[in-house]
């Protein structure tokens, strides 16, 4: 969110085991970037800091004298350097010292130290794979990027569906009549070349960078949500084919077809990459 963009980007790169994009990813992760979340075992805030590690790690980032683990302000420089404070810790552990210090984070610094890198805990591997293949969803495209071949072939398949009626929860399975809802007709397009998407539209958002407004390219997915700051709520995909259009499965009564893109509901986009996709959760339906 663009209230956060620059905390994010200064304290993401504090020390070399941080980005501002990993940052990110762990905000995301975290709290979805909400400032007021909590969790049941007690963690606060946009880091989710738990009591006594804020106590020990917390800091007053913006200077009006006290650490507030509900202020995103003091939490999300905080958690950069208790990122910096771990990878510290674990600076002698063998490996990727990102990786490690993902580990101390999830596991504690004394495990990655005890096996010298990440611990075999499915917890923790899935944790530090997850925060780092979210990272390059955050990662700003560096100039314009060619549309892939991949990307035609994904909108030549959705133009093949125009005129087809929407179904909620539709995959295009023939005991459905070849019928979509939104995100399976996203899902079902980039799958016709290879790209497995996760299945729900608020996963799929997290299947590659972030190109802004401008820089749409034909095959990125577009999405709306009822939150902007927040793309846990994002409610609707479609596929950008120029111009300020889409083609999307809007809703129940309706059929595939092109629609513009510019809505109050517009959160953004994203440019689908084969190495974001392969690691997000596929399994989801909805």
């Amino acid at each position: 969110p663009a209230a956060y963009q620059g905390l994010v980007q200064k304290w993401g790169n504090l020390c070399p085991a941080i980005s501002p994009a990993l940052l990110a990813a762990q905000l995301y992760q975290e709290s979805g970037w909400n400032p007021k979340a909590q969790s049941p075992a007690n963690a606060q805030g946009i880091a989710q800091f738990i009591p006594g590690t804020w106590a020990e790690h917390g800091i007053d980032a913006n200077g009006d004298g006290k650490k507030d683990v509900w202020d995103p302000e003091d939490a999300i420089p905080s958690a950069a350097s208790y990122d910096c404070d771990l990878a510290k810790y674990v600076k002698d552990a063998p490996g990727d010292a990102t990786s490690n210090m993902l580990a101390a984070y999830n596991a504690g610094a004394y495990r990655v130290i005890q096996y010298n890198g990440v611990p075999p805990y499915s917890e923790t591997q899935n944790y530090v794979k997850t925060i780092t293949t979210l990272a390059k969803s955050f990662e700003a495209p560096v100039g314009r990027v060619a549309s892939s071949k991949q990307a035609a072939a994904a909108i030549y398949y959705a133009q093949g569906k125009l005129g087809t009626p929407y179904l909620w929860g539709g995959n295009g399975t023939a005991d459905q009549n070849g019928r979509f809802d939104c995100s399976g007709l996203t899902k079902a397009a980039y799958n016709s070349v290879d790209i497995d998407l996760p299945r729900v539209a608020n996963d799929q958002w997290n299947a590659g960078p972030h190109p802004q407004r401008d820089e749409l390219l034909p095959g990125d997915l577009v999405f709306f949500a009822h939150n902007l700051n927040d793309p846990r709520t994002i409610h609707h995909v479609g596929i950008y084919v120029g111009g300020g259009y889409m083609i999307n499965a809007p809703h129940t009564g309706a059929v595939i077809r092109f629609d513009k893109i510019d809505a109050p509901d517009y959160i953004g986009a994203t440019r689908v990459t084969a190495d974001g996709a392969k690691a997000l959760p596929t399994a989801n339906a909805g």
